[in-house]
């Protein structure tokens, strides 16, 4: 009796185990559809639009990766929170995640990343028309999420300004539209957006940092075959210019982030 508990056990065990192995490409071919993870509040990157249908650049890439891998567009979205992105990657419920995910080394450890089909990063907006450059902001007052990680970042590129934490994006609109705050730091690319609906505000020309966006792939020499696949289709939606022409049609900043003097840790990250 005891032996045959030991035996289901181990049967189970492996039952559920496959239940939480992410499908290869060859199997995704066998299924005919790719399942990807996108975001569906974070325009213009994913977002739903007037009609409740998905929409912007990620999900465009989605359905672009579909083609390039299936060869027709059959492709199921799954909308997930920012806490979601990676776990429903790992429990296999979807086969990619195309979700504002930066490419970091923690991540690394858990999942495989694509190479970056778009860096994002800290931009500046403000009301002010005076205002165009970051030299122009001096020591006035900006707006900044709480505990972000860009802070550091900004009170060494801006010392004299002084930073005002705020918890939500409506927050930061509240204080600009009241004058309280003359910016607002935050990711470039929901900055564009906002600056697109709105033309009484404008981001300014730099951006402060640099994040890789990628597209999260399973970890596992067996998912070798499908991260190479989608490396060669974004290749070759940078090289056709497909890529870079969606990415100004969503209106989405493309410049060269500020660069600080590297430090004795970036000369050795280079070598």
């Amino acid at each position: 009796m005891k032996r045959f508990v030991v035996i289901l056990s181990f049967a189970l065990l492996l039952l559920w185990s496959g239940k939480l192995r992410a499908a290869e490409l060859k199997e995704i071919r066998q299924r005919g559809y790719l399942i990807v993870a996108v975001k569906d509040n974070l325009p213009p990157l994913g977002f739903r639009d007037p009609r409740g249908q998905l929409s912007g650049f990620e999900i465009e890439l989605a359905h672009y990766l579909a083609e390039a891998l299936l060869g027709r567009d059959a492709v199921v979205l799954k909308p997930v929170s920012n806490a979601e992105r990676l776990e429903v990657l790992q429990t296999g419920e979807v086969d990619l995640t195309i979700a504002r995910v930066t490419a970091t080394a923690a991540r690394f450890r858990v999942v495989n990343f694509s190479t970056p089909y778009y860096f994002d990063g800290t931009g500046l907006i403000t009301k002010a028309a005076g205002i165009q450059n970051l030299s122009d902001l001096g020591a006035q007052k900006i707006a900044i999420l709480a505990g972000s990680s860009t802070i550091a970042g900004l009170r060494f590129i801006l010392p004299t300004a002084a930073l005002v934490g705020v918890d939500s994006y409506q927050e930061a609109q509240s204080l600009l539209e009241a004058g309280r705050v003359k910016a607002f730091a935050a990711d470039a690319s929901v900055l564009s957006y906002w600056a697109q609906q709105d033309p009484q505000y404008h981001v300014l020309p730099s951006r402060l940092s640099a994040e890789p966006l990628s597209v999260v792939l399973p970890k596992g020499l067996q998912y070798d075959p499908l991260r190479r696949e989608v490396n060669q289709a974004i290749a070759q939606s940078k090289a056709t210019g497909w890529l870079p022409s969606r990415l100004r049609y969503w209106g989405l900043p493309n410049d060269q982030p500020i660069r600080a003097k590297p430090t004795q840790f970036d000369r050795l990250e280079e070598k």
